[in-house]
C-alpha cells in the first residue's frame, strides 16, 4: 500500500514523497531517487517489480519528488535531496514502522547522481546504490554535444521556449520535457541548464556537484551498475566513480551489465538483470542490517 506524505513546503511548491510499507517492524529504509536528467520525473517512476523487490526483502521504501531543472538549479535540487532525508530521519519514524538510521539511497541516471551526491553531505546514508548515474558533470561526456543525440533530428532553441514556465516544477512526464533534454545534450548545454555554471567559463565551480572530486575516507559503501551500451551516461562514469572510492579505501563495487542500455533494469525478467537485483539486495542485507 502507497502513503503518500509531504516533507516540504516552499512559497510555491509543495514536494512529495510516497512510501511503500514492508511486513517487518522497525525496518531499514531504501529512498529511491527518480531520474530524467534533471529536467523530468516522478516519484510514481517505479515499476511495481522494483518496489516488490525493496518490499518483500525488509526493506521500507520511500520515493521521492525534488524540483527539477532548468526552473529550479542544481544547488536547491541538493538541499531537496537533503531535507527529504532530514524529514526521513526525524518525522518519518512517527508515522511508519522504520528504522531510519539505517538508511540506504538508491537512484537511477540522475537519481544515481543526486545518490551519489549524499555520500558528500554531512548527514550521510548507510549504504549508495547508482544505476547507471553519473559522479562527474565537468567532464566532455556532459558539457560537449552528445554524438548519439546529435544523430537525432535536431531541435531548435525556438522549439524548447515553449517548455520553460515561470514557475517551480516539481513533477514532469518525459513526453512535457525530452524535446528540451534533447535540444540541451545536442548543444552541450545540458550542465549549464541545470546548474546555471557556464562550463566554459567557470569550470571549477561546478567541481562542488561533482562527487567524483569530493570522495573522503567518511564515504559511504556504494553499489554501482552500469550498462556498457548506455548512449545517454557512458559506462565509463561508473568505472571512474569506483576508482575514485577504491582510492580512498572504500568499499565499491561495479556490477557490469555486458551490452546494457540506458534503463536496463525494464528488462526485469532478464537472467543478467535479476543477478544484478540480487546482488542489490545482497548488498543491502550487508550495510543495512548488522
Amino acid at each position: 500500500m502507497r502513503h503518500t506524505v509531504i516533507y516540504k513546503k516552499g512559497e510555491r511548491f509543495t514536494l512529495e514523497a510516497d512510501y511503500y510499507g514492508t511486513t517487518s517492524p522497525n525496518a531499514p529504509v531504501v529512498v529511491y531517487i527518480h531520474g530524467g536528467g534533471l529536467l523530468w520525473g516522478t516519484k510514481e517512476e517505479l515499476t511495481e517489480e522494483m518496489i516488490h523487490l525493496y518490499t518483500s526483502n525488509g526493506y521500507g521504501l520511500f520515493s521521492i519528488n525534488y524540483r527539477l531543472a532548468p526552473e529550479t538549479k542544481l544547488s536547491y535540487i541538493l538541499e531537496d535531496i537533503q531535507d527529504a532525508l532530514n524529514w526521513i530521519e526525524l518525522e518519518a519514524p512517527k508515522q511508519f514502522s522504520i528504522n531510519a538510521k539505517k538508511i540506504a539511497i538508491v537512484g537511477s541516471s540522475a537519481g544515481g547522481f543526486l545518490a551519489l551526491c549524499t555520500g558528500t553531505f554531512k548527514n550521510k546514508p548507510r549504504a549508495i546504490i547508482s544505476f547507471y548515474g553519473y559522479g562527474d558533470i565537468s567532464a566532455d561526456w556532459a558539457t560537449s554535444p552528445n554524438s548519439f543525440y546529435c544523430q537525432k533530428d535536431l531541435v531548435s532553441k525556438e522549439m524548447t521556449k515553449h517548455i520553460i514556465i515561470d514557475d517551480v516544477i516539481t513533477e514532469a512526464s518525459v513526453e512535457q520535457r525530452f524535446l528540451l533534454y534533447l535540444y540541451a545534450r545536442q548543444t552541450g548545454e545540458w550542465v549549464q541548464e541545470v546548474t546555471g555554471i557556464n562550463p566554459t567559463i567557470n569550470k571549477e565551480a561546478l567541481l562542488k556537484y561533482c562527487p567524483i572530486h569530493h570522495v573522503t575516507k567518511e564515504y559511504p559503501p556504494t553499489l554501482l551498475l552500469h550498462g556498457t551500451n548506455d548512449v545517454d551516461v557512458p559506462y565509463l562514469q561508473s568505472v571512474f566513480m569506483r576508482a575514485a572510492l577504491i582510492k580512498e579505501n572504500v568499499k565499491a563495487k561495479l556490477i557490469t551489465i555486458p551490452n546494457g542500455e540506458h534503463v536496463f533494469e525494464k528488462d526485469f525478467h532478464n537472467p543478467v538483470v535479476q543477478n544484478a537485483l540480487k546482488e542489490v539486495i545482497d548488498f543491502l542485507h550487508v550495510h543495512l542490517t548488522d
